[in-house]
């Protein structure tokens, strides 16, 4: 499955670094980072990740894999 997670923001390599199995791009102030998610554990480890890092999720999707 692909993912496609919206921040707020614009994250510093530091953080985007926490996120190694996913690519990053900055679009209109946010940063977008996308990339294949294993299964349903893999997604809700992430989104715990951005959680503990303090990170606030504006949007979330799955996409055409």
């Amino acid at each position: 499955m692909e993912y496609e997670i919206r921040v707020e923001g614009h994250l510093s390599r530091t953080m985007t670094d926490a996120f190694p199995e996913l690519e990053s791009c900055v679009v209109s102030g946010q940063t977008l980072l996308f990339g294949r998610v294993t299964d349903e554990a893999h997604l809700y480890g992430l989104l715990a990740r951005f959680q503990s890092l303090g990170l606030h999720v504006v949007e979330m999707r799955r996409t055409a894999s």
